[in-house]
This record gives structure tokens, C-alpha cells and sequence, in this order.
């Protein structure tokens, strides 16, 4: 199953590409890549995102694509932000969900950065948290890099979730009382 007509994304013409993962086949398997979502990952031009992990204050700002295609050492550093810090594993993230938290800060006209709570979680993070909290899913799309639970400091996460929601470019979840937004790329869906 090819997932680029083309070239993958992140690769210059004519390279070869790694294999595509088993994350982003399943994903395309039962459905994950949404039209939303894979028509962002087609725009061109240059995108550029902020981010900081509140637990440990490492942070990235600027460009994770250009020239059409995602910039490989961008996503390498991105991918160590947002690294489970309690277990000091990261994992490929999925570009698609800084894709996601790009769009939706476009369109809340925010120029501040994302403060990210929880990216990727290791199954043994994930599952622990799940005995902690109904709140946490077992099969959660952090353990994939898909996922972000996230604030940005001059935005009620109210905002955040509506706009969103409105936009409709994966999964939006409201923690209203911790003061952050759950932003995913997977299926359009919404609590």
C-alpha cells in the first residue's frame, strides 16, 4: 500500500524513502489518515511551529516543512521535545498533527508557543496513567505519536477546542478543568 502518490513527503525527488511504518499503515488501514488530514500534508509553501514540553523545558521553534515537503531534521528535533519523559523514549510523531496544531493556531491568529503537557506516551507510560484515570485511553494515539495534549498561554483551551472542533482535522478533546486541549490526527471526533 503506497501512502504518497508520488514521493513521501519528506523526501527530495528521487530519493529513497525509508519503509513506511507499521504505525502510519495501520493508521491508513483502519481509516486514521483522514481526507482533512492528509489534504494538509499536500499544502505547500512553509510551516512553521513552537512548541515546549512542560516537564523537562526543552523546546523547538521553526520550520518543519518547506520546498513541499517535511523537513527531516526538523521532525527528527521535534520528535525529541516531544519525547515520554519519564521513560526517555521518543518516536517517530506524525507530522500530520504539527500539521494540525499549525492550522489551528493560524486560525486563532496566535504567534505564541504551544506549551505541550503529553505527546508520545511508551505503552507502559499509557497503560499506568490508564489505571490512574478513566480519563485515559488504552489504545490513546500518543503511544502512535499521533496526539498532543496542549495549551497555548494566550488562548482559553475553550477557544482552542472550538476552533478545532470547527475545522475538523482529528481529535479534539476539552479539559476544561486542567486548562488544556487534547489535538490529534486521527478520526474527526470530539468529548
Amino acid at each position: 500500500m503506497r501512502l504518497f502518490h508520488d514521493a513521501c513527503p519528506a523526501c527530495a525527488a528521487g530519493e529513497t524513502c525509508t519503509p513506511v511504518s507499521r504505525r502510519v499503515m495501520l493508521g491508513a488501514a483502519f481509516g486514521l489518515l483522514t481526507a482533512p488530514a492528509m489534504a494538509q500534508s499536500g499544502a505547500g509553501g512553509v510551516r512553521r511551529i513552537a512548541v515546549r514540553r512542560v516537564q523537562t523545558g526543552d523546546s523547538f521553534s521553526g520550520v518543519y516543512w518547506r520546498d513541499g515537503r517535511y523537513d527531516r531534521d526538523a521532525l527528527r528535533r521535534l520528535d525529541e521535545v516531544l519525547r515520554d519523559p519519564g521513560m526517555d523514549e521518543a518516536t517517530p510523531m506524525d507530522p500530520r498533527l504539527f500539521d494540525v496544531l499549525s492550522q489551528v493556531q493560524r486560525r486563532l491568529d496566535s504567534d505564541d508557543t504551544w506549551n505541550v503537557i503529553s505527546a508520545y506516551r511508551a505503552p507502559e507510560t499509557n497503560a499506568a496513567r490508564a489505571r490512574e484515570s478513566r480519563r485515559v485511553s488504552r489504545v490513546s494515539l500518543h503511544m502512535s505519536g499521533m496526539a498532543a495534549d496542549c495549551r497555548l498561554p494566550d488562548r482559553a483551551a475553550t477557544a482552542i477546542a472550538r476552533a478545532a472542533a470547527e475545522m475538523q482535522t482529528g481529535g479534539v478533546g476539552l479539559y476544561r478543568r486542567d486548562g488544556f486541549v487534547h489535538l490529534d490526527c486521527g478520526p474527526v471526533r470530539r468529548w
